[in-house]
């Protein structure tokens, strides 16, 4: 991926079209840090993650020490974030990545990463929809004795999610704020009843010790886990709608990643303690998705457990609309940078929203879920496969295409600040973002790797190559469309990165005498 030398303080260059009206920016003040700190974070889903990718990461892989899994990559992320929130004061820009990656290694290269954004959180928002439908018709099935398939129900959420995009994002925030709260709440009750009432092993610590992490299916626990983490990384996405962006962007980024880790390792090691170390593995190859609820049903009743099976599915819809958030905000970003037609880059009446990037994903969804309705071979086969495809699928080609990203903008995080002539002054913050694009790094190779046992395919299977490919030809489709940008739109070209500001720039060029 080659570098513009042009990629450091760009100013708007000749020919650039302006942007008039309101509606060529997203409405600031919008978002304090509760609200901001409550979007990114619904997108982790905490109760899926408990009940869904914690059991199946033990299951699957054999790795005890999941919650010494949480506490290291958390601490990449926390490297991460120094470099990433830092560029954050510099660029205010809601197309985040795409934005500090063109600031850093130039227009073409930005092109390249906000395909891959576009393509990685509609696959992330889409594949929540096949594991919600199928909840939510095990629901009916169980508490009201009705059939009912899987992809009603995920149709329903698409619609429900589009609409909610349209209204104001400090709207959106308090819904996801409430589903939030519940679920961390609920998840909280758990640890302090596995704690109080731990396996036969008691209060072991046994997941914290390092040698659980020997084997060979570390590489590939690190992809699942790091799939939880995904949403702290969409803070920069909100910057223009937050009054104060280079404070609060940085400020809820280090809360959401080490709140996460922190989070994530006690409830992993409150499974842990509640099956015993020893147990645990087994214990979820027998329970699978049902094993937190087959601990809640021992301690805290079937009460509770119903409840939580409730807020297993509010909680799936809230990062589905977190996830829809990010990637209407990327097509609005890319529709005003002139990445995508000039329609997607205005917002809508007063609410303010990228109504149409909404509508965008929300046409994605539809489409997608109906495709995999289209396949469903209940009559002749597991009733299951389209759901557990769509997830499986959608899910691992998202964090794939996001651990790509957050590896490049790590080294666009040290080329601008040397660009910049502040390499003395970062040299901290350059160091840890290189540490961090290593490991990054890492983590892509094995999910490459081991993308057949993340989609549950056979290790000879096509679809081992050919999903993590989605992201790489994103990547290419976004290097070509900057090239042809570069060489036949200079002014355009220019512009990729700059979001708001090269708005601002032309009105006072306009004022200039």
């Amino acid at each position: 991926m080659t570098t513009d030398s042009s990629s450091t303080n760009r100013a708007p260059a000749e020919g650039i079209s302006t942007f008039k009206g309101q509606d060529r920016a997203l409405r600031a003040d919008r978002l304090g840090t509760g609200g901001l700190l409550l979007s990114v974070l619904a997108a982790t889903a905490p109760l899926m993650v408990v009940a869904g990718v914690m059991p199946t990461t033990f299951a699957v892989m054999g790795i005890v020490g999941q919650p010494l899994l949480f506490v290291v990559l958390g601490t990449v992320l926390v490297l991460f974030s120094l470099g990433y929130a830092e560029m954050s004061r510099h660029v205010h820009n809601a197309g985040a990545f795409y934005a500090y990656i063109s600031r850093g290694l130039g227009g073409t290269a930005g092109a390249g990463a906000a395909m891959v954004a576009l393509v990685a959180y509609n696959s992330l928002q889409v594949g929540i929809y096949g594991i919600f439908g199928f909840e939510v018709s095990g629901l009916f099935a169980t508490y009201a004795d009705l059939e009912v398939a899987w992809w009603i129900p995920a149709l329903a959420a698409a619609l429900a999610v589009g609409v909610l995009g349209w209204l104001k994002i400090d709207v959106n925030a308090k819904v996801l704020g409430v589903l939030l709260v519940i679920e961390v709440l609920l998840v909280v009750v758990f640890d302090i009843a596995a704690v109080a009432d731990p396996g036969t092993e008691g209060l072991s610590l046994h997941a914290f010790n390092p040698d659980t992490l020997t084997g060979a299916g570390v590489g590939t626990a690190l992809c699942f886990c790091i799939a939880a983490f995904l949403g702290f990384e969409q803070a920069p996405v909100y910057a223009e709608e937050t009054s104060r962006p280079h404070v609060l962007v940085p400020r809820v980024m280090f809360l959401a990643v080490t709140g996460v880790a922190v989070f994530f390792a006690i409830s992993s090691w409150a499974l842990t303690v509640a099956t015993g170390p020893a147990s645990i593995v087994p214990t979820s190859q027998e329970q699978s998705a049902g094993l937190l609820f087959f601990l809640t049903e021992e301690r805290l009743g079937s009460t509770f457990t119903d409840v939580l099976h409730v807020l297993f599915v509010t909680g799936m819809f809230a990062a589905m609309l977190s996830f829809h958030n990010v990637v209407a905000r990327y097509a609005f970003a890319m529709g005003r940078e002139g990445l995508l037609p000039a329609a997607f880059g205005r917002t809508t009446g007063s609410s303010g929203a990228p109504g149409t990037g909404s509508l965008l994903q929300t046409g994605i969804a539809v489409v997608l879920v109906l495709t995999f309705a289209l396949t469903d071979d209940k009559p002749t086969g597991d009733p299951t496969a389209p759901v557990l495809r769509l997830f499986t699928w959608g899910g691992n080609i998202g964090a794939l295409g996001v651990i790509v990203l957050m590896a490049i903008a790590s080294l666009s995080v040290v080329v601008f600040f040397v660009r910049r002539g502040a390499a003395g002054a970062q040299a901290w913050r350059l160091v840890t973002s290189a540490v961090a694009g290593i490991a990054l790094v890492v983590i892509a190779v094995y999910t490459v790797k081991d993308f057949d046992v993340l989609v549950g395919a056979g290790p000879d299977s096509t679809l081992r190559w050919i999903l993590p490919g989605v992201i790489g030809l994103a990547l290419v489709i976004g290097l070509v469309q900057g090239a042809i940008l570069r060489s036949r739109a200079p002014g355009t070209h220019a512009r990729i990165g700059l979001g708001n500001e090269a708005f601002q720039l032309e009105k006072e060029a306009e004022r200039t005498p």
